[in-house]
């Protein structure tokens, strides 16, 4: 099939690009990289119960930087709550609402009738939890006061293109495009739950499906036989998901916002592939070609082997381990830079004067250059970076803005 971003169609409106905010530090990377919105979880109600969530004060701090660099807020709302639990939403919901959240992320009928109340300024944005896979579902919704709907995951390009011209114009279509999958239908799964208790759906995946599982025969008791087939054992494991070559297939099917998965991932995950993302759609919309260096990018950050997802059909499995690659380390963030490209930094790993780097920035491309004469923040004379989260003075090749991140290449 022939690479859709190489076509020259007609420019589209600019979807939007919502990136994953674990926390503070992750949003912050999120709007300086060039995301359009971000999503994030508050206290409660959302299905990332292990990541980094934002207090009550810290999501009126995020809400407002991210507002002052025109990004919007999308907080997630998307566990299924239990009866027990709904005597706290009212006041939870209200709280969202008066602290200007753009959206809110609902999974539950009840949920977003109570958020229709409780947060009336807030959009109704539908979670892929919710599954969502046809016209009929996504018009009621937004009967309903949707505004949104991020598609399943399992939802092929022609039926999404589909579901576009059947449903209202007013009514946005989201999906992802990056990240993650899951081996469950939108991600609606009880084997965590039922080996470890904790439920997926209430935000506590523990990911059994990347475990490494063996048969035992019922006569002989703690003899094992691995799951084989020709090339592994992790029968449950899934693929990546990465559209970065395909945009404008999305953009033609009527794909409004382009989501990226990782809350749980890492500050410099939430950059690299923002920053790449971001690169990618405006060269599209402009229809000049993708730069190969932007894909190359995507392999810099912890990933499974990508694909394509269920966009053009069935997108496979990666049978031979649950293990994650990438080929460059984060080894310092800026903090400030001159004129003359002197820089304060902050260690994130350990590298050493005379190291090959590379700098990475929202402005250009990446760009290498090696790590020169190194200073302690008093100005002494040091040999490498050797304490976590140490300041740090180095000369960088060109004058950067705050947050350019400093990586070094694995060999």
């Amino acid at each position: 099939m022939m690479n859709s971003i190489y076509m020259q169609t007609p420019t589209r409106t600019r979807p939007e690009l919502l990136s994953p905010a674990g926390d503070y530090e992750k949003l912050v990377m999120a709007v300086r990289y060039g995301a359009d919105a971000v999503y994030l979880a508050g206290r409660e109600f959302g299905m990332r119960a292990s990541a980094a969530s934002f207090s009550d004060e810290s999501l009126r701090q995020g809400i407002a930087f991210a507002h002052q660099n025109g990004v919007k807020v999308y907080v997630t709302c998307n566990t299924l709550p239990r009866e027990t639990e709904l005597g706290r939403l009212p006041e939870y919901l209200s709280f969202l609402d008066e602290a200007g959240a753009d959206a809110l992320i609902i999974a539950d009928l009840g949920m977003l009738s109570l958020a229709k109340r409780y947060a009336p300024h807030a959009a109704k944005h539908v979670s892929t939890q919710l599954g969502v896979v046809n016209s009929a579902t996504a018009s009621f919704l937004y009967e309903q006061g949707a505004d949104t709907v991020v598609l399943a995951r399992e939802v092929p390009l022609e039926e999404i293109r589909a579901i576009r011209e059947n449903t209202p114009s007013a009514l946005r279509i989201e999906a992802f495009v990056h990240g993650a999958m899951c081996v469950s239908f939108s991600g609606r799964c009880l084997i965590s739950n039922y080996l470890t208790g904790r439920d997926a759906n209430r935000g506590q995946c523990a990911q059994p499906c990347r475990w490494r599982y063996h048969l035992m025969e019922e006569t002989r008791p703690g003899e094992l036989f691995e799951i084989t087939e020709d090339n592994g054992t992790f029968l449950l494991n899934s693929n990546d998901l990465r559209m970065i070559e395909h945009l404008r297939d999305l953009i033609d099917a009527g794909i409004q916002s382009f989501k990226i998965e990782g809350r749980m991932k890492s500050a410099y995950y939430t950059a690299v592939i923002t920053n790449t993302y971001r690169h990618a759609i405006d060269a599209c919309l402009c229809a000049q070609p993708l730069d190969p260096i932007w894909i190359d990018e995507t392999e810099k950050v912890s990933h499974r082997p990508y694909s394509t997802g269920f966009f053009y059909g069935y997108p496979g499995q990666h049978y031979g381990n649950s293990s994650y690659t990438q080929t460059a380390d984060i080894v310092a963030v800026v903090e400030s830079c001159d004129d003359d490209g002197n820089a304060l930094l902050t260690q994130r790993n350990r590298f050493y004067a005379g190291d090959q780097l590379e700098l990475m920035n929202p402005e250009t491309e990446p760009v290498p250059f090696i790590a020169g004469h190194l200073t302690d923040e008093d100005g002494n004379p040091i040999p490498d970076t050797h304490r976590a989260m140490m300041r740090f003075h180095m000369k960088l090749p060109i004058k950067v803005p705050q947050y350019t991140i400093i990586r070094k290449n694995r060999v």
